[in-house]
């Protein structure tokens, strides 16, 4: 398939309305953070990635016609080489809204990740171990890489953010690149990739802060009742062996 735009821009940049609008414009499917939940046979391709390794694009995103955030965007100048013919869009946002937001969701999710329930949890429901998993490759990219360990350094994160855009903005050629900001809706996104815009559909607005933790708190209610299950059911096994073997 090829991909048509690659994403540059970090995570809680609006990545998520732009997936949506992508796929509404029919650049879809769209490779974002989520889709490593989905699909952990393309974690040892972003491995071999984070590890500085050549990797085959075409293994993890031979469907896609897109990519957003993590973690594609640290390789958005591998991904011009492979699919020169692609758009590039550099999602951008407030530097301070971006940092609060960035503070609040995804690094948070990383401590809830690293927490031993979780990792207990990891063990009986290969979901959360997916997620684990995948939020991992975010920590050696993001949070160990870009920001040096760090991130919690307000002044720091933020400098390495506008840092991270203006480097985008100077390695990609201008006619191939759009710096965008979710708020200026459906105009220069359709202009951009000359597509006309949708007009019965709205620009859509998702995941804000609040949303993003009652779905962490979902994903931690749902691996939990399955974790409780699971030992109940190894529980009952193990009494109905016992009784076997006595009787």
């Amino acid at each position: 398939m090829g991909l048509d735009v690659i994403g540059a821009g970090l995570g809680r940049t609006g990545t998520t309305s732009l997936k949506t609008a992508l796929e509404r414009l029919g650049f879809g499917p769209c490779y974002h953070m989520t889709e490593l939940f989905e699909h952990p046979e393309h974690l040892e391709a972003w491995r071999a990635a984070a590890r500085g390794e050549p990797v085959d694009w075409e293994g993890p995103l031979k469907h896609y016609r897109s990519t957003l955030d993590w973690p594609g965007a640290p390789f958005y100048e591998d991904l011009m080489e492979t699919y020169p013919e692609a758009k590039v869009i550099l999602s951008v946002r407030d530097p301070e809204r971006w940092y609060e937001s960035t503070l609040n969701t995804i690094y948070e999710m990383n401590s809830t990740v690293s927490s031993p329930l979780f990792s207990l949890m990891s063990w009986f429901v290969p979901r959360v171990r997916n997620i684990k998993r995948s939020v991992g490759i975010v920590e050696d990219l993001a949070w160990r890489g870009l920001f040096g360990g760090r991130f919690e350094d307000r002044e720091h994160a933020i400098s390495v953010f506008n840092e991270w855009n203006e480097g985008v903005k100077d390695r990609v050629p201008a006619e191939k690149l759009l710096v965008y900001d979710v708020k200026e809706g459906w105009g220069p996104l359709c202009e951009f990739l000359g597509v006309e815009a949708p007009e019965d559909k709205p620009f859509p607005h998702l995941n804000d802060t609040g949303i993003f933790r009652r779905r962490v708190r979902i994903i931690l209610t749902v691996a939990a009742t399955g974790l409780v299950g699971g030992v109940s059911l190894a529980v009952l096994a193990v009494i109905l062996l016992l009784r076997k073997r006595s009787g």
